[in-house]
């Protein structure tokens, strides 16, 4: 299925870039091609395979959210850019 220059602009459109001649004739063919590549894919048979919403079986990789013992203050801030005792230091963001 090919498509012709005017397709190609709007995509480009559509996608907001801008092409140049030379990027309008490189992206009208590959285009085609991958237009004629789906032409080909509806040709085959899927009747005998279930429709999916995922291609390889998936599941949860977290592991289980388990109490512990809080962190003591000072392991908490040790790595703390800045601090003020047994807390955090930032910027104060006001705004007037």
């Amino acid at each position: 299925m090919p498509l012709d220059r005017a397709d190609v602009e709007h995509i480009a459109a559509l996608a907001r870039i801008g092409l140049t001649e030379e990027e309008i004739a490189t992206f009208q063919e590959q285009l085609s091609n991958i237009l004629d590549q789906f032409e080909l894919l509806k040709q085959l048979d899927t009747s005998s395979v279930a429709p999916t919403g995922h291609a390889v079986e998936v599941s949860s990789v977290m592991r289980e959210d388990e109490p512990a013992e809080p962190l003591s203050a000072e392991d908490t801030l040790l790595n703390a850019p800045r601090r003020r005792d047994d807390f955090f230091q930032v910027k104060a963001v006001l705004e007037e």
